[in-house]
């Protein structure tokens, strides 16, 4: 096939994507993160309105430790489009996992041809991970996003180095300052922009004089990207330019940041502040599908038969090296600081579309690699299109729970791996929950000719919001467990299990409960009261 034919194949699917966001982001439940998200952004959105003056924003909560990027746009948005701002955040953060899959394209397009480049986006998007987080994991896929573009410039730029162009280097200020006006985790994309200058001048420059001479040169052609990358934080996070010390504060924070929370690894309870250094990438190797994952192994068993045939520089140019650059960072800095982790790899979101580059650019070198073995090569792209099928197929069986994927690594089926593993941690469930609710209750009415006088009370194991945002005026959200009618929670970390009741709903996927509903109504004394949720 043609470079013409992937470009179009990457263009289709591109199309694809944006009709599956414009059709099913009303579809998403609310995470549980979300209304202190927006609440952060209505508060921005105050001190810029008020003149500066109001600085609610800066003490609501830890908040003030993130970029208000995504949360200001949507609370800029929510005044403007007449969408309930819970879908209007969705398709928001939907649309910069779009913008991410772009960049990959772009990218990849760039290291390896068209082919590469098609593959690297086909990846991405039958990642769970990001295509099934990118509706709801709004800082999480919206900094990823950022993070790949700034990746995308930083490789242009390695090609005109030492002599940047105007244009260019804005254009990475923009994609770095947006991504630091999320999160302080941006100053990754500056760690790997500085580390290839350094190896650039260290490969390409002779003398020292004209090692300096590169750098001095590379450091003029980068001060504008540094103003506008800054000026971009300032005005997205102001917290983080109001006091001396404000950006290491934010930093020393997130390295260390622990409460008393647990995750799940294979099955064992572990304190986020104790789970082992090797937890990012125990959840990368079974949240990542096969296909993703032949395709890593794929290069790596690429580069090695060139590393015996002594050919390997034709993989060590300077592009090459950036992109291992981003790869190899975060995860070295995971496995040598060892910070608080938890939700799976949802705090290294921003991996995965590096992670799906190298991927891509395996597969396609693999297939050139087999060329002159007709056979092999058609073997190998049938399973490649076999696990590619079996990916797709799963994900179609979890919508809207996409991101909750797991691979046939994580266990024997899907619902062994969500017992073994984090579940559906954002409770993104309650939105089929609380219909379940309302339906068994709506029978009830039928069935007995009357309405209750007074609205249920209803615990729920989340947020309240995420209850109440669905469920309509019969029902409050009650913080009295004891005495609720009913309870809806998640079945992540054995939540569901915290409150009796008799089962009326159950939330499924693949054979897996994902939330449940409980009428309590019957129950009397100790049947009543709360209990300790099992750590098996």
């Amino acid at each position: 096939m043609t470079s013409t034919v992937f470009q179009r194949l990457s263009l289709a699917l591109f199309s694809f994507l944006a009709v599956f966001i414009v059709v099913t982001f009303k579809q998403y439940g609310i995470s549980n993160d979300e209304q202190v998200q927006h609440v952060y952004g209505q508060l921005l959105l105050k001190f810029y309105s008020t003149g500066f003056v109001d600085h609610a924003a800066f003490t609501y909560k830890n908040l003030y430790l993130y970029g208000g990027l995504f949360d200001l746009i949507a609370a800029i948005l929510e005044k403007l489009l007449p969408l309930w701002v819970w879908d209007i955040r969705h398709l928001l953060s939907a649309l910069f996992g779009l913008a991410g899959i772009v960049a990959v394209q772009k990218i990849t397009h760039t290291l390896a041809g068209a082919r590469a480049a098609f593959f690297a986006t086909f990846l991405l998007a039958i990642t769970g991970a990001w295509t099934g987080a990118m509706f709801t994991h709004t800082k999480d896929v919206s900094f990823a996003a950022c993070m790949v573009w700034a990746l995308y410039y930083t490789l242009l730029i390695s090609k005109q180095l030492p002599r940047i162009p105007l244009a260019l280097s804005l254009k990475l200020g923009v994609a770095v300052g947006l991504a630091l006006g999320l999160r302080i985790g941006g100053a990754f994309a500056v760690i790997y922009l500085l580390l290839m200058v350094f190896i650039a001048g260290f490969l390409t420059v002779g003398n020292y004089k004209q090692k300096l001479a590169f750098y001095w040169q590379s450091f003029v052609g980068l001060v504008p990207a540094g103003a506008v990358a800054f000026g971009l934080m300032a005005i997205f996070w102001p917290w983080s330019v109001m006091g001396f010390g404000h950006i290491l504060i934010a930093a020393k924070s997130f390295s260390h940041f622990a409460f008393d929370m647990n995750t799940i690894v294979n099955g064992k309870f572990i304190n986020i502040g104790d789970v082992p250094r090797t937890y990012l990438f125990q959840y990368l190797s079974i949240r990542l599908p096969e296909v993703f994952l032949l395709g890593l192994l794929s290069l790596l068993v690429v580069l090695g038969a060139k590393l015996k045939q002594a050919s390997c520089l034709k993989f060590c140019q300077l592009p090459e090296i950036t992109v291992s650059i981003a790869l190899l960072t975060p995860l070295l800095f995971v496995l040598w600081d060892r910070p608080a982790l938890y939700n799976g790899v949802r705090h290294f979101t921003f991996v995965i579309p590096t992670l799906a580059i190298v991927a891509g650019i395996g597969l396609s070198k693999m297939l050139d690699v087999l060329v002159d073995c007709k056979k092999w090569r058609l073997g190998f792209a049938a399973v490649c299109l076999l696990l590619s099928a079996k990916a797709i197929c799963t994900l179609y069986a979890l919508h809207p729970y996409q991101y909750l994927y797991y691979n046939h690594f994580a266990g024997v089926d899907f619902k062994h791996a969500q017992h073994n593993w984090e579940g559906d941690y954002w409770s993104s469930s309650l939105i089929d929950a609380t219909k379940m609710l309302e339906q068994y209750v709506d029978a009830e009415e039928v069935k007995s000719q009357k309405k209750n006088a007074t609205p249920y009370s209803v615990a729920v194991c989340a947020e309240a919001f995420q209850g109440q945002a669905y469920l309509d005026k019969r029902f409050n959200i009650t913080e009295d467990w004891v005495t609720a009618d009913f309870f809806m929670s998640s079945t992540n970390m054995n939540c569901d299990k915290v409150l009796q009741g008799e089962v009326i709903g159950v939330v499924e996927r693949l054979g897996a409960p994902l939330a449940v509903v409980k009428d309590r109504r019957t129950l009397i004394g100790d049947a009543r009261i709360p209990r300790a949720a099992p750590r098996d």
